[in-house]
């Protein structure tokens, strides 16, 4: 009996940017019926590996094969036509049109005439086949973020791809969302196809991956290693060089008096409407408060809000007592509240200057930084030398622009900021997003730092597992409400709220 072949081999794999080596001679191999992870720090060349197997780019050296033929891709067309798709973290749909519709944008067939209700008999009868709950003529503008990754994956299916490649597809997904996912992931495999899981989580990739490929600066350092063969800690390892504690040490501490107090909050969003619906709560000193919700929940406007970059419609900010409703940034500055902004690029930092710059932007204006109406520039150059040792951040010198530093580095810039102010509040927008174990477990040291030196603290994070290991207390929100306030850790509980399937009653 012949054997099988693989579905995908690389060999040699080399690509070049300017001044990097994003693959560096890279093998990796994916079978028929598996899913496979490909896991590495930020930067370690595991989205441009794939780009290349999807068509977007090309490498510098090697081979492809797939089912055992040389292939040569020009496109992602060219790799969809050889059964080969990518998902990427930001969809690609249009909000207008309907699921079908979506579907079957940029195909050959139907040219014409559509008959739109025979397609969505179609449609929905292959989204039964793989456990995809999605309604054909819903439009896309209408479906939560879990329901448009399906429309993304049905698009697939329908294109027949043999293999998808998925970029962290559950960075947006509440839990039980999470494991729809998966059960649909395990269904394409049953029938023979292939999946390559892009992920920083590893635990999801123990629990849903048979194989793991680790790459490090470019190489590989673990090839098909067996998830049933290893443990969190070894893939942590294989990533980073170095031993990751996944569960730090958070001391126990009562807190002290109330330093945030939001009382029946309202705000509009960009578009003017209703984004927060009377938010009520409050953070004491020494405290992380951790607020869980799925993107687009009225979050993002709550950080705003208490940060003077939004107009609060209704309700009072109190920081230390002080009514502090529709301040300016700078006056809040002033109050002792600091801010990781969720978009570090262009909100957290200035790309096209220093680290230097970077860093000085909130005391600038005193001394010894400021000299009357000048900048004591070596007092600033100093300053900077100091936090960069201090927060470890990896750049050739301070006056690097911070545009060509990692993500894991840009978020210390913004931290070495925003905590050497000795803030009384600091509101964390998702510190951790998208950096690698080993900058996550960094940044959440930072944070627990603070927390022991008396900052109140307002953490938000679309992941769990953050919320759990940081927060004293978890307050979860949904379509700008607050939908309950927990102490413990109840996964399934919080997940309902997150997606409206349960409220809570609040006491307090």
């Amino acid at each position: 009996m012949a054997a099988v072949p693989n579905a995908v081999e690389m060999h040699g794999i080399v690509k070049h940017f300017p001044g990097v080596l994003a693959n560096d001679h890279v093998d990796f191999e994916l079978r028929a019926g598996e899913i496979h992870a490909l896991l590495g720090e930020n930067g370690a060349g595991k989205s441009t590996l794939m780009n290349i197997l999807a068509g977007l780019y090309k490498p510098d050296a090697g081979t492809i094969l797939v089912r055992g033929q040389p292939v040569n891709f020009n496109s992602p067309r060219d790799a969809i036509a050889h059964g080969l798709g990518m998902i990427h973290q930001h969809f690609t749909l249009v909000p207008s049109q309907t699921v079908t519709e979506n579907i079957l944008l940029g195909l050959d067939e139907p040219r014409f005439l559509i008959r739109l209700s025979a397609y969505d008999k179609q449609m929905a009868k292959l989204g039964e086949r793989f456990g995809l709950n999605i309604t054909p003529q819903a439009k896309v503008w209408q479906l939560s973020v879990g329901e448009q990754q399906s429309v993304e994956i049905l698009k697939m299916l329908y294109r027949g791809v043999q293999v998808l490649i998925m970029d962290e597809p559950t960075a947006v997904l509440a839990p039980q969302e999470i494991e729809e996912l998966f059960k649909t992931l395990r269904a394409m495999v049953s029938e023979g196809k292939s999946i390559v899981f892009i992920s920083h989580k590893l635990q999801e990739v123990m629990e849903v991956a048979d194989r793991v490929t680790v790459l490090r600066k470019g190489r590989v350092t673990a090839a098909g290693l067996k998830t049933s063969d290893t443990t969190r800690q070894e893939l942590a390892r294989l990533m980073v060089g170095r031993e990751v504690l996944f569960r730090l040490e958070k001391k126990p501490q009562t807190p002290g008096q109330i330093v945030l107090q939001l009382e029946n909050v309202r705000a509009n969003n960009d578009k003017g409407l209703p984004a927060l619906r009377g938010v009520s709560l409050s953070v004491r000193a020494g405290e992380i408060v951790g607020i869980a919700a799925i993107a687009g929940n009225g979050q993002s406007e709550l950080a705003e809000v208490i940060t003077g970059l939004r107009r609060c419609t209704g309700g009072r900010v109190l920081v230390n007592g002080e009514d502090v409703t529709n301040r300016s940034a700078w006056q809040t500055i002033q109050k002792g509240v600091a801010h990781v902004p969720e978009d570090r690029t262009h909100v957290g930092t200035a790309p096209n200057l220093s680290i230097t710059d970077n860093v000085i932007m909130k005391s600038y204006r005193q001394p010894p930084l400021a000299r009357g109406w000048s900048l004591n520039q070596i007092a600033a150059q100093r300053k900077a030398e100091a936090l960069k040792e201090e927060y470890v951040i990896l750049a050739p010198s301070v006056e690097t622009q911070v545009r060509l530093l990692s993500g894991g580095n840009l978020q210390r810039v913004i931290l070495a900021r925003e905590l050497s102010s000795r803030p009384q509040l600091l509101i964390a927008m998702q510190p951790t997003r998208g950096l690698d174990v080993g900058a996550i477990e960094g940044v959440q040291r930072l944070l627990l730092a603070q927390r022991e030196a008396g900052a109140a603290i307002l953490l938000f994070s679309e992941e769990l597992e953050e919320i759990f290991a940081l927060s004293d207390r978890i307050v979860v929100m949904y379509e700008g409400e607050i939908a309950g306030e927990l102490t413990e850790h109840d996964t399934e509980t919080i997940g309902l709220m997150m997606t409206g399937g349960k409220k809570q009653e609040r006491t307090a």
